[in-house]
């Protein structure tokens, strides 16, 4: 596993834009609100010849609005104590405070090597006031997150208080996954139990993970890495900026990921919002896991096939994808969900021959000819495999305009029943081509 570096530091020093400076790209959210990230967000990032995880953390002695200040804490600590070094972060402007020199001496009684960022120093003022930060007993290293200024220095301090490597530091998962859902529906209790560890605050109060962090784990020696989302709102129920950047993190996590875990509470009717998840799950064209969550408190109040069933029809557009019923909570069903994850990666990293395809629509004109339109009968002269993940096939035709929606649809089903891609969403492209022997025209 990588070695853990943590940030830390008190609110609003430039902990997340120190995250996503050092990552190269936004994870973290940033917002001038204190207390804006709650959980521990995470990502691997290379650091010189070494690679890291390198954990965002809640600030040390926020007042959250949402009375959430001991889970926060929870998470900082349990960080520190995952960590081989931490980045105790200051800021420039405001000068080494009570409580950075509070922080310092709490940090010490965790035996943790530190390095001290003093962040915020583009100005001539803030940078002559570094030295004073040397009193709470450690070199401090002037930086600035947002410029992008001394993070070198930053890193080689960081890299050399490293300890030594005891394998392979691997930065490219074997298989990545984002985890998502409506609010309050168990995903950061789903990741909890997959970790093995309280990595995510779990609360009863809907909307508590704002940022989208990974969690990387070890399972039969393969490295699964799992991107846990803030729940996806209606574009009404956006209150504020935080709620926008956590939507659209959500978002970019589906994007980025080879697989979608979509989590459903069993416990409740599906909603609008489910709906509307399924279908951005459904536009990604991403292998999807349906995990029905908290099926201990439901089970023995509802027939499980029956349950099944009514997902699929309020789910049109996922009809294909396998259904795991589990509880976060207990633990029940969970590893099957990894199960299936890994066998539609398998089944979406497969490549069929154009032989098998052409076969495949030979029966087809058999079965159902496509119905004529615009006077014209559509025509598939061949079709071949272009890529996989997705498995995109490429048909050869006399003009995609003449094809009916409802016909592709019956392609597309056929093709995913008579190929090996019975559980996976799949891409048919229709490129115009003219027959060899139709008529030009003159």
């Amino acid at each position: 596993m990588l070695p853990v570096v943590a940030i830390v530091g008190r609110p609003n020093v430039g902990k997340s834009s120190l995250l996503n400076a050092l990552l190269g790209r936004r994870l973290a959210i940033v917002d001038p609100m204190a207390g804006v990230t709650r959980d521990r967000v995470s990502s691997p990032v290379p650091l010189g010849d070494r690679v890291v995880e390198l954990v965002d953390t809640g600030g040390i002695g926020i007042v959250d609005r949402q009375d959430l200040e001991e889970h926060v804490e929870a998470q900082i600590l349990q960080a520190l104590e995952s960590a081989a070094v931490a980045i105790f972060v200051t800021d420039g402007r405001e000068g080494l405070t009570p409580m950075d020199r509070e922080i310092a001496n709490a940090l010490r009684g965790h035996d943790l090597p530190l390095v001290l960022a003093v962040n915020k120093t583009e100005s001539e003022e803030a940078r002559a006031a570094v030295p004073e930060f040397g009193a709470v007993g450690l070199e401090p290293f002037a930086i600035s997150a947002t410029q992008r200024f001394g993070l070198n220095e930053l890193c080689a301090a960081v890299v050399e208080k490293l300890p030594e490597p005891e394998g392979e530091e691997a930065l490219d998962p074997d298989l990545n996954l984002a985890v998502v859902g409506r609010v309050n529906v168990g995903k950061s209790t789903f990741i909890n139990r997959l970790a093995g560890g309280v990595r995510a605050i779990v609360s009863e109060i809907p909307g508590t993970t704002r940022d989208s962090f990974d969690v990387r784990i070890d399972r039969d020696g393969k490295l699964v890495q799992i991107t846990d989302t803030a729940g996806i709102k209606k574009e009404a129920a956006v209150q504020d900026s935080v709620d926008f950047y956590a939507q659209r993190r959500a978002e970019v996590a589906i994007d980025r990921a080879e697989g979608i875990l979509l989590l459903l509470d069993c416990t409740d009717d599906l909603t609008r919002g489910d709906r509307k998840i399924a279908r951005k799950v459904r536009d990604s064209v991403k292998p999807v896991v349906i995990v029905g969550n908290k099926w201990d408190l439901a089970d023995g109040h509802m027939d499980k096939e029956k349950y099944v069933e009514y997902v699929r029809k309020t789910l049109p557009g996922l009809v294909f994808a396998p259904i795991v019923l589990c509880s976060a909570q207990t633990g029940d069903g969970v590893d099957r969900v990894l199960e299936d994850a890994r066998r539609l990666q398998q089944q979406a990293s497969h490549r069929v021959s154009t032989s098998e395809i052409n076969r495949v629509l030979e029966r087809t004109r058999t079965d159902f000819r496509p119905p004529v339109r615009l006077r014209r009968e559509p025509k598939i002269y061949y079709g071949t495999q272009i890529e996989v993940n997705p498995p995109t096939l490429m048909l050869f035709v006399n003009d995609p305009r003449i094809f009916r929606q409802g016909y592709r649809r019956f392609l597309e089903n056929r093709f995913r029943k008579d190929l090996p891609f019975k559980e996976i969403p799949i891409r048919v492209i229709y490129k115009r081509r003219r027959s060899i022997f139709a008529k030009r025209e003159s």
